[in-house]
């Protein structure tokens, strides 16, 4: 059996290592190394995939988030509600501006941001909601941009774990995750679904004006070079990292399918035992990419199971482990513990376990027979 990894870049790369390379030679023979050819290229092929309007690349998915924000005009102690079960840089960003945010519980079904928290958490100072559509499995955006109508508020989606994803609205009506909202960004940090071999990120917009606003953002603020129009920042996708996600953009959704296919495979192996939940998979599996493969251990064993695995050389990991509101920098006497019941209880009970492109049939058999054997 081939040597497990949580994610396997150096297999993914040697399929695809001619179309890389060639990417990455044009770009040191042309020397264009900002804001060059295969930077504008890469912009409208993920324009086309996503049918989008805009993509602004930039340089990474936390500069994404924050320059979503800027760009909407959102002034400091304006509310910012979003998830407390996540990654850091969603809330970071908000701190960063001096906005306030405002974290909510989580739904134990899919463990993305929950509705009703949503509604009871929005105050006149509220202006924007922030879903993060979470390890890959795209958030109820019918009612959250339902909720934003009626109260007036933006919509930022958080889209770092989940492109290509697929969501259906109640009319039947399918768009791409990130498209949805007032503003979406991603990152492509390695490990993503569409990861690059550093760090970049882009952001995703319909509005032909906001686009105009985050054009000049990303680049010191300039529409012509030495014109400062609007406060901006230095976050340019450079020109080797936008070759590389050419290259890779059309396996994107042969990637996402690899991913689905592992995932039913671990699921269905897995939800013989009544201790573990499982992703539950629908036939299409569209609305979920699976960038993590999370499972909750709910007899208390977690970290039994994690130190178990580990010791026969199956790596796996905890997202996450600690709640944000319970994060030192992020901790405020407006919350309640209460208010965080499904939160609190996640970060007790999921592991998450290796999920790649590259996995086969062997392997998968042996990370949840490993898994079954402990937990009978």
């Amino acid at each position: 059996m081939r040597k497990l990894q949580m994610v396997d870049l150096k297999s993914q790369y040697e399929k695809i290592k001619h179309e890389v390379n060639a990417s990455i030679q044009e770009v040191l023979d042309t020397t264009t190394y900002i804001n060059g050819p295969l930077v504008h290229q890469f912009q409208a092929d993920l324009e086309k995939y996503l049918g989008v309007k805009h993509v602004i690349p930039c340089a990474n998915g936390t500069d994404a988030l924050q320059i979503a924000m800027m760009g909407l005009g959102l002034k400091p102690g304006d509310e910012v509600i979003t998830a407390d079960f996540t990654f850091a840089a969603t809330v970071e960003v908000i701190a960063l501006l001096q906005l306030t945010p405002v974290l909510v519980d989580v739904d134990l079904n899919n463990m993305n941001i929950s509705i009703e928290a949503i509604k009871k958490a929005i105050t006149p100072k509220t202006k924007a909601i922030v879903p993060v559509h979470l390890f890959g499995r795209a958030a109820n955006m019918d009612a959250i941009m339902e909720i934003a109508t009626e109260h007036n508020l933006y919509v930022i989606e958080d889209n770092a774990q989940a492109i290509g994803a697929d969501y259906t609205s109640k009319d039947g009506s399918k768009k791409k995750v990130g498209t949805i909202g007032h503003v979406g960004a991603t990152s492509f940090f390695p490990s993503k679904n569409l990861g690059c071999y550093g760090d970049g990120g882009a952001i995703f917009t319909n509005d032909d004006n906001l686009a105009h606003i985050l054009r000049g953002i990303v680049n010191h603020g300039m529409y012509e070079r030495y014109h400062h129009d609007v406060v901006g920042v230095n976050s340019r996708l450079d020109s080797i990292q936008a070759g590389v996600l050419k290259a890779k953009l059309p396996h994107l959704d042969t990637y996402n399918k690899a991913r689905q296919d592992a995932a039913r495979k671990y699921s269905m192996a897995l939800s013989v035992n009544s201790h573990i939940w499982a992703p539950t998979i629908c036939e299409t599996c569209d609305c979920h990419v699976f960038h993590q493969y999370v499972i909750r251990i709910m007899n208390g064993k977690r970290d039994d199971l994690l130190a178990h695995l580990q010791s026969k050389g199956i790596p796996c990991a905890i997202y996450y482990p600690i709640p944000l509101h319970s994060q030192k920098a992020y901790a405020d006497t407006r919350y309640n513990e209460e208010d965080f019941a499904v939160t609190n209880l996640l970060c007790k009970e999921v592991i998450a376990l290796p999920m790649h492109t590259e996995l086969d049939d062997e392997q998968i058999k042996f990370i949840t027979d490993s898994v079954l054997e402990y937990l009978k």
